[in-house]
């Protein structure tokens, strides 16, 4: 799977799964304040990431994930590493 078709799943279930506004996808977009994700999202979230992508996620992951951008290079290095395991 390349990065570009990694990119395109995450808006596709962002913009499906958590009613976001694809306009709002930009790199720089805040999880919590610009897109609107809460708590029980993220927790929504990891669910959808470990369906859509196979691999495990740890709360402790998100700590350094603060926007769009942090989101997707994080899903984006975890397909990438299991890849190549």
């Amino acid at each position: 799977m390349t990065n570009t078709e990694i990119i395109e799943k995450i808006h596709e279930f962002l913009i499906e799964e958590f009613e976001v506004k694809a306009e709002k996808l930009l790199p720089e977009a805040n999880l919590k304040e610009t897109l609107g994700l809460d708590s029980l999202d993220y927790i929504d979230l990891v669910v959808v990431i470990e369906s859509n992508f196979a691999f495990k996620v740890k709360p402790e992951d998100f700590t350094d994930i603060a926007t769009f951008g942090d989101f997707c290079d994080y899903v984006i290095s975890r397909v990438n590493s299991k890849a190549l395991a």
